[in-house]
């Protein structure tokens, strides 16, 4: 006999097998005990969550011959002829296929014959949603006034696109998404029966990818049993199978974040992809784990709420000190973002990268809670004797910029003075002016390493790129992007302008020790209005 899936094989056969559904369960067996069966049933859901199930269910126990408190029997003709799927009394209609008028209207004809044998006719019309406007009109008449042995239920993910006409003459019940505490229980009940011994945190992680639906939840422990038929089921076991991140790596990203490390940030991602885990889920998963800081740090009882073992708890207790509301928030909001983005996108691996960058750069975006993020920079550089002191980069008599000393002791250290030629040339000068239209009307990954970059004076005059990151000045020290801005400049002013990049370190050629042109540019506006 060929292999049954696991969500097949275990399908509840009666109502006290159905988990997580009980306001619906209690409802219908009520129901059929007092013999006061509706005409038509609207059942909506997401995926898995028992719909279809409890259809059949309620198809068999309106026809059993021996109830017990509601529920089939699952012992009588009846019962036996639904579960081999042999019973003429119950029609499954797979909407998204049959959703013209002429397969309404052989509903319609065929409702006119009593059934052969028990007492109804059950007519299941799954994906209903999916029936076209004349299909929907056509089923109006029947569906209000059916004959006395025709049910009507009605499945659907999507009740928003059913017609108000057709919910006003349906019972409708929401199914809910199933717990994880609940999916996991049903799943440990399983393997006992099938003698598949597995750890309870690889059952409660499958539990929580399965994201309420316990039809996903069966699938994908059919999918890590099968890859480690035999063997103990290890919580690296299904992390592996399902292309999954451990907490140990979210503590060593959000660590690279905090320390505005890009490239550190890069090489652990090239990590994950190499070891074959999957983006889209890295992305959902590392969301989930900034909800669970941000629990902790604004909950006193967040253990509660939060899934995860007490050895991951602890560690999480440990990194929720180390951040601030505000920061995680942004977090959480630049990856929720990218989490939609990614769903469809056939360049995952540069979106997480370009997410990751803002990460680690919150001067690339204007919005408040970044606004906070660099202030909360800038006060831990400060507790740490960092201090901040202006340059001597001068236009004339006038100071343009500032620059980070490493040690609040040493502020009275000359700094390097730079002074600008006397003549800045006007094919700059118009670069400076519209620097901002020049770096929005770039693509992608420029638009963001650009946006960091310090535009600068280089030899002969030419535009100089200045970097403090290798990861972003190679970007950009690239054939094909630096012709793209050398366009877009030359769109924007109308003139060619040859460009250079400039990695600096942390000696005495640092970033902040080279001009600024649009800072520059602006001063002397300022001057000239003077």
């Amino acid at each position: 006999m060929s292999y049954t899936a696991l969500y097949r094989k275990f399908r509840p056969s009666e109502f006290e097998d159905v988990k997580g559904q009980d306001h619906i369960v209690t409802t219908l067996k009520n129901q059929i005990k007092a013999n006061r069966l509706g005409h038509a049933y609207l059942f909506c859901g997401t995926r898995g969550t028992g719909k279809t199930t409890i259809a059949k269910i309620l198809a068999k126990a309106v026809n059993c011959e021996h109830p017990v408190d509601g529920s089939p029997c699952n012992e009588c003709a009846m019962c036996q002829a639904m579960n081999h799927q042999t019973s003429m009394n119950v029609i499954e209609i797979d909407a998204a296929s049959n959703n013209g008028v002429d397969n309404i209207r052989e509903i319609i004809d065929e409702v006119q014959y009593s059934p052969t044998e028990g007492r109804y006719k059950v007519y299941i019309i799954d994906e209903v949603h999916m029936l076209s406007a004349g299909a929907f009109n056509a089923l109006l008449k029947t569906l209000e006034e059916p004959p006395s042995y025709v049910i009507f239920i009605l499945a659907t993910t999507e009740a928003h696109k059913i017609p108000i006409t057709i919910l006003s003459r349906c019972q409708r019940y929401d199914f809910r998404r199933i717990t994880i505490d609940t999916i996991a229980a049903r799943l440990m009940d399983l393997m006992e029966k099938e003698n598949v011994e597995v750890e309870e945190r690889a059952i409660r992680y499958v539990a929580k990818a399965a994201d309420g639906s316990m039809r996903d939840a069966l699938s994908l422990l059919d999918q890590c049993i099968a890859f480690y038929f035999g063997q103990k089921l290890t919580y690296d076991n299904v992390l592996e199978v399902l292309g999954a991140v451990d907490v140990e790596v979210f503590g060593r990203m959000l660590t690279n974040i905090r320390d505005q490390s890009v490239l550190s940030c890069i090489e652990l991602l090239e990590e994950l992809i190499i070891a074959g885990r999957e983006l889209s889920q890295f992305v959902v998963d590392f969301t989930w784990y900034l909800r669970n800081l941000l629990l902790i740090k604004t909950s006193d009882n967040a253990w509660d709420i939060i899934d995860a073992s007490k050895e991951n708890v602890e560690v999480m207790k440990e990194e929720a000190t180390k951040i601030e509301v505000e920061t995680l928030m942004r977090y959480i909001r630049i990856f929720s973002d990218l989490s939609n983005q990614v769903k469809y996108s056939t360049q995952k691996r540069v979106l997480v990268e370009i997410a990751l960058i803002k990460l680690c750069k919150p001067q690339m975006e204007r919005n408040y809670d970044s606004i906070l993020n660099r202030l909360s920079l800038l006060e831990q550089k400060l507790e740490n004797g960092v201090a901040i002191a202006p340059s001597k980069t001068v236009v004339g008599s006038e100071s343009v910029n500032l620059q980070e000393t490493g040690d609040a002791t040493s502020q009275s250290n000359e700094v390097e003075e730079r002074i600008l030629p006397d003549a800045i040339p006007d094919d700059l000068k118009a670069v400076a002016k519209n620097w901002n239209n020049i770096v929005m009307k770039t693509s992608g990954l420029v638009k963001a390493m650009l946006g960091v970059a310090k535009p600068s004076i280089g030899s002969d005059n030419n535009l100089l790129l200045v970097f403090a990151d290798k990861v972003e000045h190679d970007t950009i020290n690239r054939d094909d992007h630096l012709e793209e801005i050398a366009d877009v400049i030359e769109a924007q002013i109308g003139k060619k302008v040859k460009i250079q990049t400039k990695l600096v370190n942390q000696g005495s050629d640092t970033k902040d020790s080279l001009p600024d042109l649009t800072k520059i540019i602006k001063n002397i506006e300022i001057e000239y209005e003077d």
